[in-house]
């Protein structure tokens, strides 16, 4: 869908306009990607986020490679098998262990990047959706902390570029159970989108479907069994995900 999506963008409208309406309170949300070739993540990319992480050994675990900067640590791959949809809830694997929320800006890319240029970078973005890069905290690698299945929660769906054209100035938020946790704007992001995007494409091919998670800011906490997140991004909407 993601690789053809201009072809059957006048099918979607004519669905839009014709098709059986629904509540959205009664319907289901699966990812909006089904099956991404790759999950890619971006460290510590807000100063803010990187300076708490500095500041709480809770959260660095005295290894020092989860405390660089990202032009140092640079990017990670996260599982496929940890993507979920808003609507299933986030499953903690070990409970003994603290997991935390992080929100995030989800970029999904549409066309075969390779050594992309940031200033033509935003020309291979599908769309975006709303991303939580949850995270078991701990000495492992990231890779592994954030790989857990249900780990990655995309959604609640996919809103395409020439609606969203400009990534670098949208507000978003993570309530949980109601109380403000994260608040920032993606201006404050360390790499923006497109150096983001030319940064990983220096290194493998992205394919049409591959999401990139942005990177989180500042206020990142513990979840536990029973919370429910609500992430709001500007242009995209919100979702409401629990905690089981």
């Amino acid at each position: 869908m993601i690789a053809n999506l201009d072809q059957l963008k006048t099918s979607f409208d004519e669905a839009a306009q014709y098709g059986e309406r629904k509540p959205v309170s009664s319907v289901d949300f699966d990812a909006p990607v089904a099956n991404p070739g790759k999950l890619v993540a971006a460290p510590v990319n807000y100063v803010k986020h990187l300076e708490e992480a500095r500041e709480q050994v809770e959260l660095h675990h005295n290894n020092s490679a989860q405390i660089r900067m990202i032009h140092e640590t640079g990017l990670f791959l996260k599982a496929t098998s940890s993507l979920i949809g808003p609507s299933e809830p986030v499953r903690l694997r070990f409970p003994e262990r603290r997991t935390d929320h992080e929100i995030e800006l989800a970029v999904v890319i549409g066309k075969r990047a390779d050594r992309v240029p940031a200033n033509r970078a935003l020309e291979y973005v599908a769309g975006y959706s709303i991303g939580l890069d949850m995270t078991v905290r701990g000495a492992e690698e990231r890779s592994m902390r954030k790989s857990i299945d249900s780990y990655s929660v995309l959604g609640p769906w996919f809103v395409t570029s020439d609606e969203l054209s400009d990534p670098s100035n949208l507000d978003f938020e993570l309530k949980v159970d109601g109380v403000t946790k994260q608040k920032a704007n993606t201006r404050d992001l360390v790499l923006s989108v497109p150096e983001l995007i030319e940064m990983a494409s220096r290194f493998y091919c992205l394919e049409p479907g591959d999401v990139i998670f942005t990177g989180t800011p500042e206020g990142v906490g513990e979840v536990k069994a029973g919370n429910r997140l609500t992430a709001c991004v500007e242009g995209i909407g919100c979702m409401t995900v629990n905690i089981a």
